[in-house]
């Protein structure tokens, strides 16, 4: 991938040195001596028992969270040559951090969009301040999405943040000002579903795991060559890399479920025969490992070892599964990337959503889209002011309208 040049001013340079620095000390400190992370202060009698024990009370009493889905596809905002991309089925279905995916967008001609990311606005500071402006106990990052673009230093691929014109390492800036602000950091993770890497599920495993691509891709290999052992081997190396640089994190927030259980179901394999081909359950025992205290989810779960449950948008009857549930959802009426065509939901539908889960119970992770540059669209940083507002003046809503 080619290098850019370019000035770094001198707010980056200090912004990008202290979460290098960060880093560095607090990955030494916490493996060397685990202390009480800041987020779980007030639960420090109970950590000192049981830091896994600490962290559920915690998540069960967290209620609101701030998702963020950031990558190479904010830079497009649903648009690929001029045209607005789309599931094929209308308007409705617009797609951002899929577009990849929708708009079949060559592995080679995808990776050129890292030239462009600068996330020249992304400002952690401003994240977890509006996050706890909004009533929030935690943030949850895209580490690394379905194109398999990192956000993250890691030495398992030159495809990520610190090899663009914007050299930084963003979840070590956020993990730094979670830390310094008491907010939990859950760290999203593509699991079952890698568009880049040669050895991930197949076409033949679900058909959404890979782009349709009319051509052959230079970077994938015919599928009787495809180890998936080598793809888990990658992504457990990368946990790892997320679990030993940043300090303490709240919880590792897995995605691809559906790949895996699509495999499951055409060929008759049990589930849990396909996690241990994934080897699930090694990943979930070198999580707990290295810290303790971190959460597992994997959307509605997939070998039932999962901390708690995060289906989207509802609750799917989860609510009686005996696991802490959260409901994601999105502050655009669509995508979850930044889309320049989706309009927002109304303030009454976010408010509304926010009673629905505090009735379940459950938490709720709301998510906004980063533009390309990071900035945080104004529209979407009222709605999430608002929402603070009403919740010191009134306190949390109990139960949905549905009048």
């Amino acid at each position: 991938m080619k290098r850019t040049k370019f000035h770094v001013d001198r707010r980056r340079f200090l912004a990008t040195s202290a979460a290098a620095t960060f880093g560095a000390i607090s990955a030494r400190v916490w493996a060397g001596q685990p202390s009480v992370p800041e987020y779980l202060r007030e639960y420090a009698a109970l950590y000192r028992k049981d830091p896994h024990a600490a962290a559920i009370e915690w998540f069960r009493n967290a209620k609101f969270g701030l998702f963020m889905h950031y990558g190479l596809y904010s830079l497009l905002g649903g648009e690929w040559q001029g045209k607005m991309v789309t599931t094929g089925k209308g308007n409705s279905n617009l797609v951002a951090e899929w577009i990849q995916f929708h708009a079949r967008i060559p592995v080679a001609e995808y990776a050129k969009l890292a030239d462009r990311f600068t996330a020249e606005r992304f400002d952690a500071d401003f994240i977890t301040d509006l996050a706890i402006a909004a009533g929030m106990k935690y943030v949850n990052i895209t580490t690394r999405h379905h194109d398999s673009f990192c956000l993250f230093r890691t030495k398992q691929t030159d495809f990520n943040s610190l090899n663009t014109p914007a050299r930084r390492d963003l979840v070590a800036e956020l993990a730094d000002a979670c830390r310094r602000k008491g907010l939990g950091l859950f760290l999203y993770y593509s699991h079952g579903r890698d568009w880049r890497h040669p050895h991930a599920p197949t076409l033949a495993w679900c058909g959404n795991a890979r782009p349709h691509y009319e051509s052959p891709q230079p970077e994938y290999i015919p599928d009787d060559q495809v180890d998936v052992r080598i793809y888990a081997d990658f992504m457990e190396k990368q946990i790892t890399e997320l679990l030993t640089q940043y300090g303490p994190i709240a919880g590792i927030w897995l995605d691809g479920e559906g790949v895996l259980k699509s495999y499951a179901a055409a060929t008759g394999r049990p589930l849990s025969e396909v996690c241990e081909l994934m080897r699930v359950p090694q990943l979930y025992a070198t999580i707990r490992r290295l810290q303790p205290q971190c959460l597992i989810s994997y959307k509605r779960g997939v070998n039932g070892d999962e901390d708690f449950l995060t289906p989207e948008r509802k609750s799917f009857g989860l609510e009686h599964s005996g696991k802490p549930l959260e409901i994601n959802t999105t502050l655009q009426q669509h995508s979850w990337g930044y889309n320049k065509y989706s309009k927002l939901k109304s303030f009454d539908e976010i408010w509304n959503t926010l009673a629905l889960a505090r009735s379940l119970p459950a938490c709720l992770l709301l998510n906004t889209g980063p533009l390309g540059d990071g900035s945080i669209r104004p529209a979407e940083e009222r709605m999430l002011r608002d929402v603070g507002r009403r919740i010191r003046k009134e306190g949390w809503p109990t139960a949905p309208n549905v009048g």
